[in-house]
């Protein structure tokens, strides 16, 4: 029976996965367009060609198969019936809306604006139509040709409980709610469309101006008579003001007396000197009112109410990665295979352990109040309660005479289960069963799971899919012994990403000292791997481009914080969301950020040629490296203290052990007993914290892999591997510096001129100057030191230009000619 339900499980994905590759189908997108915008102008013709012949069309309603009737609308029967179904039968006039959205609707697939749109045009529109059936059923009187059956009914409905006044109050209400939404009308923004004080005044005086050069030409005629008569008549009432306001001055003068010879000075003086003078200041005060000032009234600067960033996204909607593989395929399920995961364990196999067991307790004098069995893929765990006042300890050192009684590999006891009030014996079946790649990727918790990087491991003992997310573990320390399932754990682990996140979003860089483990991957270079410019392998395989690629990514890391630093976020989840809502400017260097997943397949190997090389990039990583994206997978063979360092553990959190040889690997491993008594084949222990979880590992064959890298790297891809930053160790380029002038690079000279030019002696600086690759770039610069022309390597800065000038440069080029 579960076989039967997997089928059908995957001959419904299939199907799924053809309807949506059909809908995504640019030559179905296009046709069923066009239809949309056809039957769109159809259904606007027929609903206003119904408007004038309804009448003479009613006995054609429901009568399409009646060849003797013909209808009098422009598109005939069909016309005639769907107009009477969507306008008598539904909404009235606001029918009109249907044909306008379906218009739009075609317009939007064929232009492929975004989907989103559409619905909430949609949205949108239902809402109108009900509305504004509502509206015509309460002001038409019920007709059913102007609100239709829908307006109608709904008008029934509410007068009885809201009565007229209380429906129009509810349909204002709708409308207004519907403008103040879709259009985000404010009461700041109807005060910003009223005029202003400034402008009614602006207006009162372009009338008054108006007024004046209509009299202008009468004024003109008697100009010279009346500036005569109104000079001598300003300046007599200038003369009559003045002396009145000397004798109001001298009214008051007389109630204060003068308290200085000064003031009675002033007070006798002449009133003709003083007339004269007023005189004199009642023309400059009046040449002062008549040059008035013409004040330039400032426009303020036009703000927004909304973020740019938010514009933007409603313009043209989120950044998306994926676009530039826009048309990429996720790997289907069919490539996997599929085995009979039904578990074989009959109740007789059951009922002999279950016996075994209770003797062999019995025979120390334990007595069992309560046992359990869950059975899974390889091992089955018997869960037993023992009678009251038995010590734990007595029955976990009883270990291998249960192993013993059941003639078992791999016995292991769990004395408590965390979190059960139980002893947790787990005995392997003696028929195991082969979990298999497609039953994971193939369930539910892993389709339909959330996390950011999810590995879909296997199954526990329960016989459920184990599933971790590798973005919270944060590192995954693997350890094993030859054979025991290792490099099929890799495997697996790296399908699970493969299935589930696409190439914009993660990029692996793989280390395979053996050479032969995960040369299948290669396929995928241009979509998935990342490495070192200008290296030809992706697949890293070379001790000494394993240090470079590991100190690379280094910078690779600090780069990445610089960004974070620079957009005020803490991890890199948070800085992909601000820049897919185009809050942070691609100007200024920031960009989306893949995940970057480093696998090691062999540590151990490493950490015996290269040592500290190595592990003091390694460890860097594994303590910074979880915010911005950069995930560690090391694997080993060899679990020793010398190889898993206590720095390497510290920060490996997350740690898996297939079978080892000794309790002390996998204590090392583990920091807990147990790895040495797994059964092999797949069969592992994961360790997250205190807890230890029993899992059988999935089985992904090399043929199965090879389909998927060949499925993938048959798409289109980018035009390369993710570049890694440049990297140049202590030691250069890594090749011997050329001193013979015969063996020189054709571009030397130019790049010794480019070099002297800039006073900056680098690599980098030749790759861009010159159009170079790295090696090549690193040769010259390695030649350059030779000469005598830049100084010898200094760490991350840059070498010494020890020219100063191109005069001094040809000088010291002519003199190695001449000898």
């Amino acid at each position: 029976m579960p076989k039967k339900s997997n089928k059908k499980v995957t001959k419904n994905t299939e199907r799924k996965e053809k309807l949506r590759e059909f809908a995504n189908n640019r030559q179905t997108q296009t046709v069923f367009g066009l239809f949309m915008l056809l039957f769109s102008i159809f259904l606007f013709t027929a609903f206003i060609s119904f408007f004038f012949t309804w009448q003479a069309d009613q006995s054609t309603v429901n009568q399409l198969a009646n060849k003797a009737i013909e209808a009098q609308n422009l598109l005939g029967k069909l016309g005639a019936n769907l107009s009477y179904f969507f306008i008598y039968k539904g909404f009235g006039v606001a029918a009109i809306l249907i044909p306008v959205l379906l218009f739009f609707t075609g317009l939007y697939i064929l232009l492929k604006i975004p989907i989103k749109k559409i619905f909430k045009s949609w949205n949108w529109g239902m809402l109108g139509l009900i509305w504004t059936a509502t509206t015509f059923g309460f002001f038409a009187d019920k007709n059913a040709l102007i609100a239709g059956v829908v307006g109608v009914e709904l008008n029934s409905f509410l007068i009885p409980y809201l009565a007229p006044l209380g429906l129009i109050i509810l349909i204002v209400f709708g409308y207004a709610t519907y403008f103040v939404i879709r259009f985000k009308i404010t009461p700041e923004k109807i005060k910003g469309w009223l005029p202003k004080k400034e402008d009614i005044s602006e207006l009162k005086n372009s009338f008054k101006a108006t007024e004046s050069d209509e009299n202008l030409d009468d004024e003109e005629d008697n100009k010279d008579s009346e500036e005569k008569n109104t000079s001598i008549n300003d300046e007599n009432e200038i003369i009559k003001e003045k002396i009145i306001s000397l004798d109001e001055f001298e009214e008051k003068d007389q109630e204060v007396k003068p308290t200085s010879t000064f003031e009675m000075a002033v007070k006798n003086v002449s009133p003709t000197i003083q007339n004269h003078s007023n005189i004199n200041v009642s023309k400059k005060e009046e040449i002062k009112e008549e040059l008035k000032i013409d004040v330039e009234q400032v426009k303020k600067e036009e703000i927004t109410t909304s973020n740019l960033s938010d514009q933007l996204v409603k313009d043209f909607g989120e950044f998306d990665p994926t676009l530039d593989l826009g048309n990429y395929k996720f790997p289907t399920l069919n490539l996997l295979r599929e085995f009979d995961d039904s578990i074989s364990v009959d109740a007789g196999e059951l009922e002999a352990n279950k016996n075994k067991i209770v003797d062999t307790l019995n025979n120390y004098k334990i007595g069992i109040a309560q046992i359990k069995a869950t059975v899974g893929p390889t091992i089955t765990l018997y869960e037993i309660v023992p009678e009251a006042g038995i010590r734990i300890s007595k029955i976990k050192n009883l270990e291998d005479d249960i192993a013993l009684s059941l003639s078992a590999l791999g016995i292991r006891i769990i004395a408590p289960i965390p979190g059960k009030g139980t002893i947790g014996i787990e005995v392997p079946n003696q028929k195991a069963t082969v979990v298999s790649m497609n039953s994971v990727i193939a369930s539910n918790r892993f389709q339909q799971s959330k996390m950011e990087l999810p590995i879909a491991l296997g199954k526990t003992i329960a016989n459920e899919t184990f599933i971790f997310d590798l973005a919270k573990a944060p590192h995954l320390l693997m350890a094993g012994a030859t054979g025991q399932g290792k490099s099929v754990g890799l495997n697996a682990i790296l399908t699970s990403l493969l299935y589930k996140k696409h190439p914009a979003e993660i990029k692996f860089v793989l280390v395979d000292p053996k050479k032969v483990e995960l040369t299948l991957f290669n396929k995928i270079e241009r979509h998935y791997l990342a490495k070192l410019p200008d290296t030809d392998e992706a697949i890293i395989t070379d001790t000494t481009k394993v240090v470079h690629t590991l100190n690379s990514l280094c910078i690779e890391m600090d780069n990445r914080y610089d960004l974070l630093k620079d957009a005020m976020v803490r991890n890199i989840k948070e800085y992909n969301e601000k820049f897919k809502a185009r809050k942070l400017n691609p100007n200024e260097g920031h960009k989306f950020l893949p995940y970057i997943v480093l696998v090691i397949d062999e540590f151990a190997d490493l950490i015996m040629t290269a040592g500290k090389e190595v592990e003091t990039p390694i460890a860097r990583l594994a303590q910074l490296a979880r915010a911005i994206g950069i995930h560690l997978i090391v694997a080993t063979q060899r679990p020793s203290v010398n190889v898993i360092t206590g720095i390497i553990k510290a920060n490996f959190p997350l740690r898996i052990a297939f079978r080892v040889t000794s309790k002390i690997d996998s204590r090392t491993i583990l920091d807990a007993p147990g790895a040495d008594q797994l059964i092999g084949r797949g069969d592992l222990l994961i360790s997250s914290g205190n807890d230890l979880i029993r899992v059988q590992c999935a089985f992904v064959d090399t043929p199965e892999v090879e389909k998927i890298t060949d499925f993938i790297g048959s798409q289109r891809a980018y035009p390369e591997a993710y570049q890694l930053p440049e990297y140049v160790g202590e030691d250069g380029s890594g090749t011997e510096l050329d001193i013979d002038i015969a063996d020189r690079d054709k571009l030397f000279r130019e790049a010794a001129e480019t070099i002297v030019i800039a006073q900056q002696g680098s690599a980098s600086l030749l790759q861009r100057k010159l159009k170079l690759g790295y090696n090549r770039a690193g040769r010259l610069i390695d030649q350059l030191e030779a000469a005598g022309i830049v100084g010898p390597f200094e760490g991350s800065k840059a070498r010494q230009v020890l020219i100063n000038d191109l005069a001094s440069l040809d000088q010291m080029l002519a003199d190695e000619k001449n000898n």
